[in-house]
């Protein structure tokens, strides 16, 4: 399987990606504070059937700007994933957002339409289309004031809680073994790539807390120029029911789209690699 890791310089920052397999090209875009560690698994999975990029996006880990931090700007990244896009030369690429990195494709695929070949939205945070949007703003904005009033550890504890999700290497942030049974992830230790990458996912904690989340968060995805556009709306099993599955599934009726179930909550791609790689390449296959 070939493999390689280098940058590619954007207006005020440079991006680091990494790229395995071949075949047509698939753009993969962490959410929140993830970078392209997270999907080192799955991108095993699917490097047999497509070239798979995965990049940390700017301000995150080894994507680094060039001058001070910058407020994250939707436009900003959907720009930066474009020109990825066009500086591998292959014509229109497959792209898989998760989280605020489904609100990257989403923003991606209606201001560069020529550039996505199909996208596939995982559990995107589409908050502000939701009919009444002010209980989930209300949670985002506490966290940000958790953040600023007491200490990033605190925030990403209520983070955590709240969302249901593990703090630690073996689900939060890392990948692992498909677990035997849908029960849960298998608990095991971390090897040390899995704990270098919860160790950087963790230093972009307090980046993603006063720089991100509220802009993620407030992004309105662009569904008049989306609508007839090949997208599809990923949501974890084990989601069904929590606020991120109704963010989801509003997403998914004003598009006038499908949804697709996959593996896991909101990180299933960590504990659950290889089906998680399944169903994304039938969701890409089917858009």
């Amino acid at each position: 399987m070939t493999y390689k890791s280098s940058t590619l310089k954007v207006p005020g920052a440079s991006l680091y990606y990494e790229m395995r397999g071949s075949g047509p090209v698939l753009l993969i875009i962490p959410g929140g504070p993830q970078d392209a560690g997270v999907f080192a698994d799955v991108a095993h999975h699917l490097a047999d059937r497509y070239t798979v990029v995965a990049y940390d996006p700017r301000g995150n880990s080894r994507s680094t700007f060039d001058g001070e931090p910058q407020e994250q700007d939707l436009d900003v990244h959907g720009d930066d994933a474009a020109r990825l896009i066009e500086a591998f030369g292959a014509g229109p690429a497959y792209v898989f957002g998760t989280s605020g990195g489904a609100q990257i494709g989403l923003n991606l695929a209606a201001r560069h339409p020529g550039r996505v070949r199909a996208l596939v939205a995982h559990e995107p945070p589409s908050m502000m289309l939701l009919d009444d949007p002010s209980p989930a703003l209300a949670g985002m904005r506490d966290l940000h004031d958790t953040y600023r009033s007491h200490s990033v550890e605190a925030a990403m504890q209520k983070f955590f809680s709240e969302n249901g999700l593990s703090e630690g290497p073996d689900h939060v942030d890392t990948g692992s073994h498909d677990a035997g049974s849908q029960d849960g992830p298998p608990s095991f230790e971390p090897s040390p790539e899995e704990a270098e990458t919860f160790a950087r996912v963790s230093g972009n904690f307090e980046y993603w807390l006063a720089h991100g989340v509220i802009p993620l968060s407030l992004y309105r995805p662009d569904v008049e120029a989306l609508r007839g556009r090949p997208v599809v709306v990923g949501i974890g099993e084990e989601s069904i029911g929590q606020p991120i599955d109704g963010m989801g599934k509003a997403l998914a009726e004003r598009l006038g789209t499908k949804r697709a179930a996959f593996p896991g909550d909101h990180m299933g791609f960590a504990p659950y690699p290889g089906r998680f790689a399944e169903t994304l390449h039938l969701a890409l296959s089917g858009a």
